[in-house]
């Protein structure tokens, strides 16, 4: 079998019905919509969860869960990536932002402790894990919150 043999399955391909083309072509007057009803009007298509005026099961079913309204969103970075700095540099949430380390601060700067830190750095944010904390002091840096 060559490329150019390639034929799709008989069946497969099924030509579009012409609706609305004269009597003789078995779609013509209603084009086959029937008579009359929302269906058969124009833009009368009902959306896929229409249970016919019921109500319906999303609206029946109970709402659960919560959405705390004061939630805070924090950008985090992990202590690893600040190894990219020279030494004594202070870090700050817009010097992060500069160097696209973070995108988008929200409600401030968490800062994970996850990896290793080689550097003696100053490191201020809104918040630090005690882990990120404990690892920056131990290479020589300070942590400021702010």
């Amino acid at each position: 079998m060559n490329l150019h043999e390639l034929k799709p399955t008989p069946g497969a391909k099924k030509t579009r019905k012409r609706v609305g083309r004269g009597m003789s072509s078995g779609n013509g007057k209603t084009a086959g919509r029937g008579h009359k009803g929302q269906k058969a009007r124009s833009g009368g298509s009902l959306r896929p969860d229409f249970e016919g005026g019921q109500t319906p099961l999303y609206k029946r079913l109970r709402k659960t869960g919560f959405t705390n309204p004061n939630r805070k969103t924090y950008a985090t970075v992990n202590i690893e990536r600040l190894n990219a700095y020279d030494d004594n540099t202070i870090i700050t949430p817009e010097l992060l932002i500069n160097d696209r380390v973070v995108r988008k601060l929200n409600d401030g700067l968490k800062v994970l402790g996850e990896g290793k830190l080689e550097k003696k750095l100053t490191v201020k944010a809104n918040k630090f894990t005690a882990s990120a904390e404990e690892k920056i002091k131990a290479a020589g840096g300070t942590t400021e919150v702010i």
